[in-house]
């Protein structure tokens, strides 16, 4: 999220995006990793903790997109629509990990194989996001276009 605005109060808010818009994909990313153990070896263990992170990462995911939503749709510069994009890409990952947080509710035995399609598919949505943010932070000069 690239803003033209100095204010102290969009430095602050920056930072604390900065700082917060990471731990929930690689959260995301974990329950991911758990749900594919547990596919694999039917260990209890590893799908209730998977419940847990999901939690953890649905928690930490609320405050960096009220910060976005209020950069993007209420801030007083235009924003690039590849911003606009990874907005909307990081608010349905977030509504499919709090589907996944509610089949993860279910008995472990239930969970599988919804449990892991969900997982895929926010961790999925989330790293579009990125790579579209990535992809417009760089720019037609690494091309050798100006």
């Amino acid at each position: 999220m690239r803003v033209e605005n100095k204010s102290p109060t969009f430095k602050v808010a920056s930072a604390i995006f900065n700082l917060l818009n990471p731990v929930p994909f690689g959260l995301f990313v974990a329950v991911m990793i758990f749900d594919f153990i547990y596919a694999n070896t039917g260990e209890v263990l590893w799908v209730k903790s998977a419940a847990w992170l999901v939690s953890l990462g649905l928690i930490f995911a609320i405050v960096p997109r009220l910060i976005n939503l209020g950069f993007v749709w209420f801030g007083k510069n235009r924003t690039a629509p590849a911003v606009k994009l990874d907005f909307w890409l990081n608010l349905v990952a977030v509504v499919t990990a709090l589907v996944n947080a509610f089949v993860h509710s279910r008995d472990a035995y239930a969970a599988i194989p919804d449990a892991l399609w969900l997982s895929i598919a926010t961790v999925a949505l989330m790293a579009i996001g990125r790579v579209v943010l990535a992809w417009q932070n760089i720019g037609f000069k690494e091309f050798g276009h100006e």
